[in-house]
């Protein structure tokens, strides 16, 4: 039977799902109910259903990241928004990212009854999805996603990995892709870990870091210490700042780790960076 997750922050409407659909009839049980987005999420990553049926508006919860995150950690999940958001552009935008249902609240039992055999319809056809490189998520007239698509994005590598095989591309894997290099480029002088980043996005550690790598084409510390060193040549060209200061200004603690870092990925030193720049400015 396929499994049914439920999640709604109102009780009633979690138990009158369950009580007053004929699941059996779907093939289908529910296996668990959650009050919110992130116990929702945890649910998933325990019980592994087969559909999902959840409010979106639920307060400590971005929706449509929610939709994302579940969208690419778990692919082959039918998803089915029962909410009272009406927002047109909104609805559009989940079902691009792999939403089967937008419904509104409150709905009908016709309504919900369609929703569920259009799922179980395609959980019986599931593996025919299709692939599709996905760049319509960037707004090149940003200074700061520009930044990101040209120096991560624009000649990514999409190596099939030996041991897991490659994820699936989607809308929804761009969409966690770009929330987490934007979350990047807006904490890198922070003490960022790969953890941090994932409880951002609402995805494990293990499939943001596998993201990363088929998408950019780098680590996650490569990533990070790119947006560190691009910014760090920024203020170089300030020949008032120290040295020491810049390493932490940019997010390293240890300055001498600073330089290593640096030589190693620039081709020269802080210092050295910093003076050929003041050549060229003498020059420009």
């Amino acid at each position: 039977m396929y499994k049914v997750l439920i999640v709604d922050d109102e009780p009633i409407i979690c138990e009158g799902l369950r009580k007053s659909v004929k699941w059996d009839h779907y093939n289908c049980e529910v296996a668990g109910t959650a009050s919110n987005g992130l116990e929702g999420l945890e649910q998933m990553k325990a019980l592994h259903p087969d559909i999902l049926i959840t409010d979106i508006s639920m307060n400590n919860m971005d929706g449509l990241a929610m939709v994302a995150a579940i969208r690419s950690e778990f692919p082959d999940a039918e998803v089915c928004l029962l909410t009272g958001y009406r927002n047109f552009e909104y609805a559009q935008r989940a079902i691009q990212l792999g939403v089967t249902r937008f419904l509104l609240k409150p709905s009908k039992m016709e309504e919900i009854d369609e929703a569920i055999t259009a799922m179980t319809e395609n959980l019986r056809r599931k593996g025919n999805l299709g692939e599709a490189v996905v760049d319509n998520l960037w707004d090149l007239r940003s200074s700061q996603e520009s930044y990101i698509y040209e120096t991560f994005m624009k000649d990514r590598q999409k190596n099939k990995d030996p041991e897991d095989g490659r994820i699936r591309d989607s809308e929804a894997n761009s969409y966690v892709l770009k929330s987490a290099l934007v979350f990047m480029t807006e904490n890198y002088t922070r003490k960022l870990s790969l953890g941090d980043v994932a409880q951002h996005c609402y995805v494990s550690s293990w499939h943001l870091s596998k993201l990363l790598n088929q998408y950019t084409g780098r680590g996650f510390f490569e990533i990070l210490n790119r947006i560190r060193l691009d910014r760090a040549k920024e203020l170089l060209t300030d020949s008032g700042r120290k040295i020491q200061d810049i390493s932490e200004e940019v997010g390293f603690q240890d300055v001498a780790h600073f330089s290593r870092i640096f030589k190693s990925n620039v081709g020269c030193s802080p210092k050295e960076y910093r003076s050929s720049a003041d050549v060229r400015n003498l020059h420009a």
